[in-house]
């Protein structure tokens, strides 16, 4: 049989973030709604269009979002929570994604293991879902006209859905309610003449997927007599325990992703239907490199010996890289060889079809082979490097004293101290000057006077405030690992290189192409000039390495454990110098820590073990009397909270905010010994939260957490708000916890009369 092709998603925000800019110029004001959907619409069709001409025989249709895919089906379903059923349209939309003054945005949190960022639904017990699926259905019909039997709409599984919303109720019973919606929407599509739907269902590769089965089960038995052909799609991992029967439910095909998991194992196990299609997700959607051929044909050949009926694709959507590496014309030659983006993507999956299909690949398969051996001889590995991880020790993980001990020599500040996470408003100003600094219109003496400029005047605001412990404001900073990527040996940079991670907000990843050394110190100098304006602690801030790795594009042939390492030492060597100039407290950052957990709970202590390790062999070496500050945000640490403790952080902060204390509250359950940093109110929204609100959320935090181990902080950094929102909001939090405090002080003198 002829393979085909197909995808299940494509990169998204436009080669120049044009939507990026459309959703920001929409909220400010300057961009009417007609303006932004003609942005959104344009951009959906040039994706089209470009997995048109690359001759992909079925094209993903509807993945495309204006802020979030999950927020979209929310939305379609009628899926509203009741404090926004009074809005509507785009409004209402936002607002759930945003938040408002009294209306507080839906739970952000990840996608799977990825960087991309989810809006949670919530699902009242009474909830009485009204769809409305015309906005999917003019998408899908708009395709039609460009893509025609290619088109290939997608839709978020109803079982996936409710497992990743917050609900009350039981899985079956809030299944009985969606079902119906589905079974009427694949109707519509069928009168539409769509030839099959995907229907993406990634919940199945989780630990859960395998005690999903009824639930399941269920769902395509009912949706299987719509009548139209249904391909199940899952990625990220393997299907695990759940592979035996999920290969028999009544789809048209399924597809499995052969880059990451043992889906490969299962098929040579279990075998596959052979009435069934096979979507052999086979090129990375999740990382930049170009493909092995002859080792991804092999792959292919054995699959189509079990599974004739066969189609190559990517193995997730490709949102998750960016658009186009031929716009990277600054990169070194070796180097822009071997990355392949989206649309370099797309061209591997259809090369890989016309070998299967017995054409001549010969001469492309040699040119990429030769591209390889190029860039193996442009990054050998560095003998200092790999010697210094072959010299560490158990100490080089160890604090010279335990937390209890060191507690005491540490700074002592009063009851619910306060501070940031870190970064304050990146302004049009400041963003100018670092543009003019890349482009040579200023010199390095000019641009460092400027950083300096808004370094004082951050200092001296959050001395107005009356924040206990001060941060610089990162203003020389365009992203927290960009930053420091761009300041050690071993990564690269694009220049176009965005992809979404949540909303308009974008990220440019770093490529991790060789060995990470340190050349320089990286954060003293702005440390030095922000503390040489206060008396009070400014703490100096660092990138973890587990997030510097997660929120990269690492290599593919060097494990992940020994490029973490590598990133360590730098940072640990970094810790070093920041003390020597007077630091008192370090940051490091790690929110993408529990990001990084493998989907299946059995290989979780392998992570774990060199995760915590790399942090560890970044902060060992602190002083005793240095306190090791870390955050973590939108992450749910309940079940790992015994490495969380290993990390052996004197202050840990967290995002507390949007998940109604649930954080704080799993952390207290557990007994947590160390000091708490609670994300009193949420950045991603512009609403100035009141000196109430805050209160409530700190005496909430206060019942289950001793004021000894509480701190006081926004949830997140503060870099995408503006400082009309960013001033009010701390006097806000600083006035509510000195109010606290008073009242605190007060039941102490009362209890001691």
């Amino acid at each position: 049989m002829t393979a085909q092709t197909m995808t299940l998603g494509y990169a998204r925000m436009g080669k120049r973030r044009e939507l990026k800019k459309a959703l920001e110029g929409f909220w400010s004001g300057a961009l009417g709604s007609e303006a932004l959907l003609a942005t959104f619409w344009d951009l959906e069709t040039q994706a089209w269009q470009t997995q048109l001409q690359a001759g992909i025989d079925y094209i993903a249709v509807g993945e495309q979002t204006l802020y979030d895919h999950v927020l979209d089906w929310a939305t379609w379903l009628g899926l509203i929570p009741s404090r926004f059923r009074g809005l509507s349209g785009l409004d209402r939309y936002f607002v759930m994604a945003r938040g408002r003054e009294g209306l507080p945005a839906l739970e952000m949190t990840k996608w799977f293991d990825t960087n991309y960022h989810y809006l949670v639904p919530e699902i009242e017990p009474e909830a009485d879902p009204s769809p409305n699926f015309g906005d999917f259905l003019e998408r899908v019909r708009w395709a039609q006209g460009i893509l025609g039997e290619r088109t290939s709409p997608v839709v978020l599984s109803p079982v996936t859905l409710l497992c990743l919303s917050q609900r009350s109720g039981d899985l079956r019973a809030d299944l009985e309610k969606l079902l119906p919606l589905y079974w009427d929407l694949l109707q519509e599509l069928q009168q539409l003449g769509i030839p099959e739907v995907q229907i993406h269902d990634p919940i199945l590769v989780t630990s859960q997927g395998s005690g999903l089965q009824e639930a399941v089960e269920m769902t395509y038995r009912q949706l299987a007599t719509v009548g139209i052909p249904v391909h199940l799609v899952t990625y990220f991992d393997d299907l695990g325990e759940a592979y035996p029967w999920v290969v028999q439910l009544p789809v048209a095909g399924i597809s499995l992703d052969f880059t990451r998991g043992h889906n490969l194992d299962l098929v040579r196990t279990y075998g596959f239907p052979a009435d069934k299609i096979l979507g052999a997700g086979v090129v990375d959607a999740r990382n930049v490199w170009k493909i092995q051929p002859e080792a991804v044909l092999a792959g292919l050949q054995e699959l189509q010996g079990v599974a004739p009926n066969l189609r190559v694709q990517p193995s997730a959507s490709l949102q998750f890289v960016p658009h186009d590496a031929a716009l990277e014309t600054q990169l070194p030659e070796p180097l822009r060889n071997v990355l392949s983006f989206a649309e370099q993507k797309l061209a591997e999956v259809a090369l890989l079809a016309r070998a299967l299909n017995g054409e001549d690949t010969a001469a492309q398969q040699a040119e990429i082979r030769q591209q390889w051996q190029s860039f193996a001889q442009f990054s050998p590995p560095n003998p200092q490097v790999r010697q210094a991880l072959a010299n560490l020790k158990l100490q080089d993980f160890e604090r010279s004293l335990p937390y209890e001990q060191r507690l005491s020599r540490q700074v002592q500040l009063p009851p619910l101290p306060t501070t940031t996470i870190g970064s304050f408003p990146q302004t049009p100003e400041v963003r100018q000057w670092r543009a003019k600094y890349k482009r040579g219109e200023v010199s390095q003496a000019e641009y460092e006077a400027a950083i300096d400029a808004e370094i004082a005047k951050c200092i001296r605001i959050q001395e107005e405030i009356g924040l206990d412990v001060l941060v610089h404001g990162e203003f020389e900073r365009t992203d927290m690992v960009e930053y420091f990527a761009q300041k050690l040996e071993g990564f690269a940079f694009t220049e176009h290189g965005w992809v979404q991670s949540y909303g308009s907000r974008c990220v440019r990843p770093p490529i991790l192409y060789g060995d990470v050394f340190r050349p320089q110190p990286m954060t003293v100098r702005e440390f030095q000039v922000a503390q040489s304006h206060t008396q009070k602690p400014v703490k100096g801030m660092l990138t973890g390495p587990v997030t510097m790795l997660n929120w990269s594009f690492p290599r593919v042939d060097i494990p992940r454990r020994e490029q973490a390492f590598q990133i360590a030492l730098a940072l640990r060597a970094e810790v070093a110098d920041l003390e020597a100039a007077g630091a008192v407290m370090v940051q490091v950052d790690e929110p993408a820590l529990r990001e990084g957990l493998p989907l299946k709970k059995e290989r979780w202590p392998e992570y774990l073990s060199w995760a915590v390790d790399a942090f560890r062999l970044a902060t060992g070496g602190a002083k005793p009397e240095t306190q090791i500050h870390t955050h973590m945000c939108y992450s749910e640490f309940g079940d790992i909270i015994e490495h969380i403790e290993r990390l052996d952080a004197d202050v840990l902060s967290i995002e507390n905010s949007r998940s109604n204390n649930k954080t704080l509250l799993q952390i207290a359950q557990a007994g947590y010994r160390h000091q708490v940093g609670n994300g009193v109110y949420d950045v991603h929204s512009p609403a100035v939260p009141s000196v109430e609100q805050i209160l409530q959320q700190l005496r909430t935090g206060l019942a289950h957490l001793p004021v000894e181990q509480t701190w006081v902080n926004p949830d997140c950094g503060l870099k995408t708000r503006r400082w009309e929102e960013v001033i009010p909001a701390l006097k806000n939090m600083v006035a509510a916890a000195h109010q606290l405090g008073e009242e605190l002080l007060e039941t102490q003198l009362e209890g001691s009369l």
